[in-house]
Formats: C-alpha cells, sequence, structure tokens
C-alpha cells in the first residue's frame, strides 16, 4: 500500500499540475533514480560541485522556467508559482539538501533583481536562467553577519553616474559559479538609510576575488572580496530604503522553502528507517514489535504528516497575499522556525529507533542526520524567528477580522506580489481570520478538542497573565511563550489543510496528541524560567494536559507505518 501523505518516487505523479509541470518535476525524480544511490552518497561524501546535476538542470531548463517570472520569461509555462516551487524544494530535499542549496541561493540572488525597476538587469538575469547559470545573493558578512545596517561593503561614487565597489561577503552560496551576484554595500557619500545600494555583480570578473568554500561540503558556500569591482546604472537593483525593504523581502520569498526540504529529508529517511526497524530481529522478534518503538516511529510519522499539511496550507496563504492581506508573514516564519525544527524531531525519533545504523557510510539516513540541523539556522535562527512570529501573537489571538477564504492554490498563476511586498514594515497592524473556525469544524476528535482547552487558555495568558514592561527585555521568558502561540498557529493551518484533504481521523487525533504533549512541556518550561511571575507559573502548570489515549486508533496509525517498511527504497 502506498501512502499518499507521503512522496514516493515509485507512485509520484503530479496530477494537479500543467503537463510541462508534471514532465520537470517527474523528469527530475527519474534523473536522481537513475543516478543511484550508490553514487549519491559518494558525490555527497566526496563534496563535488554539483556540476552533473547542474547540467541536467540546464538541458531541462528547469530554473528558467520554475524561477523567471511570467512578465519576464519569453514561454508561457514561466511563471513564478509558490505552489510548483514547494514541490521541487521537496524533491531536492529527499535526494540531497546540497542540490536544494544551489536553487535556493538562486532563489535568493534573484530576490532583489525580481524586485527591481531596472528593466536591463531583469533581462539578464532571464537570460542567464535561459543558459542554465546559478546565482548568489551577497548580503552577510563575516564581521557583521545578516545585520545590514552594518555593510562594509562600499561603493565610492567614480564621477561617471556609477561606483567603484570594495569590500567582503562572507557566507554566500554559490559564489564560485554564480552569472549574477545580487550584493548589497552603502555608498561612501551618503549617510543613514538613503546609502544603501543593492547591485548586480559577475562572479567571474576580475574584480571579483573568490576567497574560499567555508564549509567541507558540496554546498560552496563562499567568501568572496571585490576590490574597485566597477558598478555602473546598469547594475544598479535598488537605492536607499528600497535596498533594505529587497533585502528583507527576499528573505520573505526564500525562507519559505526550508520548509518543504526539512519534509523530503524526513520522507526519505523515514522510508529507510522503517524498513530497518521492521526486518531487524532482536531478542528473536522484530524490533518494531517494541512498544516504545512503535510510539516513536508513531511520533514521527504524525509528526511528518503535521509538517506537510502546515506548509501546503501555507502555501495558499503566500499565493493569495497582497497589499490588504499579509498573513503569509506569520505563516512564512511558521515554516522556517516549527516545520524546519519538527523535522529535527522527526529525525530524532527515527534515530532513536535505529541507533548505529544511522551512521552508516552506505545509507541516506547519515547525511539526513546532519543536513536537517541546518535548515532551522538558516535565514535566520529559531529565536530570530520566533522573536518575530510573537509579534503577531495578540492579534491573531484576540482580533480575529472577516477575511475571505483563502482556497487551495494548485493553479497555474504567477505570484506577482512577492516582488512587490513594498516596505518592511508594519507587521503590529496585520490582522487575520478567526483561528477558532478551524477548531469548531474537529472540535469532535477528542484531542483537538484537548487541544483547544490549551488555545483557550493562552487566549487567557495573554489577557490576565502577559509579561509586563521588564519582562518584555526578557527574550528567554518571551521565547518560550512564543513556542506555546506557535503551536496554536501550527495547529490551525494543519486543521484548516486537513479540511481541505479529507485527512483521516485517526492519523489528525494522533497528532494533535503529540502537540497536547508539546504544549504541556512547553508550559512546564515557561513555569521554571527565572523571571516567571506566580500568576504565570499557576497558569502554566494549569495548562498541562494530558492527551486522549486510544489504543485501537494508535494501532490503526501504527499499521500506516508499518506499511512504508518496503515501500521505497533507491536503486543501487
Amino acid at each position: 500500500m502506498s501512502d499518499r501523505l507521503l512522496f514516493n518516487p515509485r507512485t509520484y505523479d503530479p496530477a494537479h499540475f500543467d503537463p510541462e509541470t508534471r514532465r520537470l518535476l517527474r523528469a527530475t525524480v527519474d534523473w536522481f533514480e537513475a543516478r543511484g544511490k550508490r553514487r549519491l552518497i559518494e558525490d555527497y561524501r566526496s563534496r563535488v560541485w554539483l556540476e552533473d546535476f547542474l547540467a541536467f538542470a540546464a538541458k531541462e531548463g528547469l530554473f528558467a522556467t520554475f524561477l523567471t517570472p511570467a512578465a519576464d520569461g519569453d514561454r508561457p509555462d514561466q511563471r513564478w508559482d509558490t505552489a510548483r516551487i514547494a514541490a521541487l524544494n521537496e524533491i531536492f530535499g529527499f535526494y540531497g539538501l546540497d542540490y536544494w542549496y544551489a536553487w535556493q541561493v538562486t532563489i535568493l540572488g534573484l530576490g532583489p533583481v525580481w524586485q527591481s525597476d531596472n528593466a536591463a538587469a531583469r533581462a539578464r538575469a532571464a537570460e542567464l536562467l535561459a543558459q542554465g547559470e546559478v546565482f548568489a545573493f551577497g548580503l552577510s558578512e563575516k564581521s557583521h553577519g545578516a545585520d545590514i545596517y552594518s555593510t562594509d561593503m562600499l561603493l565610492e561614487p567614480d564621477g561617471q553616474g556609477g561606483f567603484r565597489a570594495t569590500g567582503s561577503k562572507y557566507y554566500i552560496g554559490n559564489g564560485n559559479a554564480a552569472g549574477l551576484v545580487s550584493v548589497f554595500g552603502r555608498r561612501t557619500d551618503v549617510e543613514g538609510p538613503e546609502g544603501y545600494v543593492f547591485f548586480a555583480a559577475d562572479s567571474r570578473h576580475p574584480a571579483y576575488h573568490l576567497v574560499k568554500n567555508v564549509v567541507d561540503s558540496s554546498k560552496y558556500v563562499s567568501e568572496f572580496r571585490l576590490e574597485d569591482y566597477p558598478v555602473g546604472p546598469e547594475d544598479v537593483l535598488h537605492t536607499g530604503r528600497a535596498a533594505f525593504d529587497a533585502a528583507l523581502n527576499t528573505v520573505n520569498v526564500g525562507k519559505f522553502n526550508l520548509c518543504t526540504a526539512s519534509i523530503g529529508i524526513c520522507e526519505h529517511a523515514m522510508y529507510e528507517a522503517v524498513t530497518h526497524a521492521h526486518n531487524r530481529i532482536l531478542y528473536g522478534r522484530p524490533v518494531t514489535a517494541f512498544p516504545h518503538v512503535r510510539r516513536e516511529l508513531i511520533d514521527a510519522y504524525v509528526r511528518l504528516v503535521g509538517m506537510k499539511l502546515f506548509s501546503d496550507r501555507a502555501v495558499d496563504y503566500f499565493r493569495s497575499a497582497g497589499p490588504d492581506d499579509r498573513r503569509y508573514l506569520l505563516f512564512n516564519p511558521m515554516t522556517k522556525m516549527k516545520v524546519t525544527t519538527e523535522g529535527e524531531k522527526v529525525i530524532d525519533l527515527m534515530w532513536d529507533v535505529i541507533a548505529a545504523k544511522g551512521f552508516e557510510k552506505d545509507t541516506y539516513f547519515a547525511q539526513a542526520a546532519v543536513e536537517i540541523r541546518s535548515l532551522p539556522k538558516l535565514e535566520g535562527t529559531v529565536h530570530v524567528n520566533l522573536a518575530l512570529i510573537l509579534k503577531f501573537m495578540r492579534n491573531h489571538l484576540l482580533a480575529p477580522v472577516d477575511h475571505p477564504r483563502v482556497p487551495t492554490r494548485l493553479d497555474a498563476a504567477d505570484d506577482t506580489f512577492l516582488f512587490r511586498q513594498g516596505p518592511a514594515r508594519g507587521l503590529g497592524s496585520i490582522r487575520f481570520h478567526d483561528w477558532r473556525a478551524a477548531f469548531d469544524t474537529y472540535a469532535a476528535v477528542p484531542n483537538v478538542a484537548r487541544f483547544r482547552e490549551q488555545a483557550d487558555a493562552l487566549c487567557a495568558f495573554v489577557t490576565e497573565a502577559a509579561p509586563d514592561e521588564r519582562q518584555s527585555r526578557d527574550l528567554d521568558l518571551l521565547l518560550a511563550v512564543g513556542q506555546l502561540f506557535a503551536l496554536v498557529v501550527h495547529g490551525q493551518l494543519i486543521l484548516e489543510q486537513a479540511e481541505l484533504t479529507g485527512l483521516d481521523a485517526d492519523v489528525l487525533d494522533e497528532l494533535f496528541s503529540v502537540l497536547v504533549r508539546d504544549f504541556s512541556a512547553h508550559a512546564v518550561e515557561l513555569h521554571g524560567k527565572d523571571s516567571a511571575t506566580e500568576a504565570q507559573q499557576s497558569w502554566a502548570l494549569g495548562a498541562v494536559r494530558r492527551p486522549v489515549v486510544d489504543e485501537a486508533r494508535s494501532a490503526r496509525v501504527w499499521e500506516r507505518v508499518e506499511a512504508l517498511s518496503g515501500a521505497y527504497e533507491m536503486a543501487r
């Protein structure tokens, strides 16, 4: 039996997409499958640059089709479509994060270009994509990280309408091969935000000096330096405050991709882990006969299903966004922070089961266990994204407004708003639809009802025991609150997607039993914070709940997990 909730290359048919998208997604799967597991693992271990993969992508026009907005393309199948981009993220994650990374930083590098009014630069980017080139995003620096206020990439006017750029960038993916690098810097003759500049550079230019790959990986995460690099008017993408906004809005677009890459990693690892555990005999019976093993694998499975449900629903809000509906700015850091940390938990649960097998060099799991760690730490740490999520908590929980219902967005449309998001401010004014509606739909599911009690309790916390002015400066305490709020948002979109897809009630109930336990654990953590008041401590213990236990339900979900044994194995 094929589990329709998980990606399986043997049965994959993305029939919900248009014919060319289906062809390209299937061709990508077939390329990896033909390459085989042994070659895939050997390429990962030997840290080779991805020339074969990029040659395939160029031949098929993969990046050019998926990453060229319709207005800049010359073929009807070219568009920026978040739904099919998410599907490709999952496939790349399934076969190896190195492949995903080259694609991801190309997306980041294109962000400032597609937001620019510079027609010449846009045309050049479209042509480079057509030629199969990759792109890079030159934002972070060794001394300042992604603190763009403090950039040391300096542009000195050349007296002819252009500049000469000098400075270093650090942690820049594809910096070794990018046909265009979007570089952030500041003018030497203008103080403050009006001096910011985003410009396009070429990694092959003599004034572009590649220093090194800063990681031991096929991912080329470069340090590079520009020395008196000529920047003409045709290279300038943004100036002033618009350059600052382009940087943040590009990250808004790019960090969404981390969730589906994490999902792909977990799916491949799960097939390996369940197959190994179910066929390994210990003390005369399969490892999966032990109750604790079944519990860990069930938890891993339903967490993974939850990751997929949340991410799929977030796509709809991303694609339906506009100036009057910016709810995606909450769901976006949620995909970045919550889904990727769930991915770590999924891998850890399976690793506890397969133990030493997870280290073996001929498994996909060995690289999955390493690569899953990177995703919560890219495009802003968990802490940064949790702090961002907190900005929305009061409006989301306590001040809902009417919004038209967002449908499932799998249509072949161009997501143009992502490149005209506007100023990166005003988050406190964003309003949301009533989160309770999704919970009301599944009020009869025992653990959804139990989790709803905890969500309602969080609303009471915000109105009656919220952090005071002193505590509002205690990020350690606030992050614990943020984890509780994140769980409510996570549960809401899971339920919305469950309704849209007709998710099996057993799986949903089992998933929410996990969320009930998670909420209780974070409440206990809040109780133990140094600065928690007596009222907050009392609230925290009062919010602890025991999930509704149903052995028959868990047994039925276990049958779904058990069926993954042998359901997929990559050809040698």
